[in-house]
């Protein structure tokens, strides 16, 4: 008796987060997303833009992003998908050229999970623009050709959109998710509104918010599922 006492009560705690992120197929207002009190305009008509806020170095965004890529795959044609490489000022400003110059060059799809990598499992901090230069070149890509795009004027207009972007959507803390330039919501929304659920768990039930929330924008504009 005495066991199954004992295997009750650790199912009835078991249940607690799952409880908890079942209750995100209806997300809430001001628990689960938010609602900008400045809409942006975003650059994708007919489609709904979902817009990530990250940088390489955040252990959070490295946590997020295999779940978020997966996500952006089983959507398709129905979203644009966008990430907007941030900087605050605290050696983010390497990793963010080193985004927009192989996004530039067609290289991004190939290197972005090995970037993620090498800086959280090989501990390579790519803090500087050499440590950048030396990594890229050791995965095969141009060293020559990487440091004319990253040095002309369409990184450094990029890197001024980012800034701006930055500043419009007020940016402090990453990742963060923005959906039609309207509503956002992140993992970490997600883990204050439901004490004690793990981060891992926040992550995953934080894409149960962007269904819903693609779902609502794509109501707004009168778009099909």
């Amino acid at each position: 008796m005495k066991l199954i006492k004992q295997a009750l009560l650790a199912l009835s705690f078991g249940l607690i987060p799952l409880s908890a992120s079942a209750s995100i197929t209806s997300p809430e207002l001001d628990k689960e997303y938010f609602i900008l009190s400045q809409p942006q305009q975003t650059d994708s008509p007919g489609k709904i833009e979902v817009t990530e806020f990250f940088f390489y170095g955040c252990p959070h965004c490295n946590l997020l992003d295999p779940l978020i890529t997966e996500w952006v795959k089983k959507q398709g044609s129905a979203i644009s998908f966008k990430r907007v490489h941030v900087d605050f000022g605290q050696g983010q400003q390497s990793t963010q050229r080193l985004y927009f110059t192989l996004e530039a060059m067609g290289k991004l799809e190939q290197m972005h999970a090995l970037i993620f990598k090498a800086i959280h499992q090989d501990r390579q901090y790519l803090r500087t623009d050499l440590d950048v230069l030396n990594f890229v070149t050791s995965n095969g890509i141009d060293r020559q050709k990487y440091l004319e795009i990253s040095k002309s004027f369409s990184i450094e207009a990029k890197l001024r959109r980012a800034k701006a972007m930055q500043e419009a959507y007020k940016i402090d803390g990453v990742p963060t998710l923005f959906v039609d330039g309207h509503y956002m919501t992140s993992p970490s929304v997600i883990t204050n509104a439901y004490p004690g659920m793990p981060e891992a768990e926040g992550a995953r039930s934080d894409l149960v918010v962007l269904d819903a929330l693609v779902a609502k924008a794509q109501k707004d504009h009168g778009l099909k599922k």
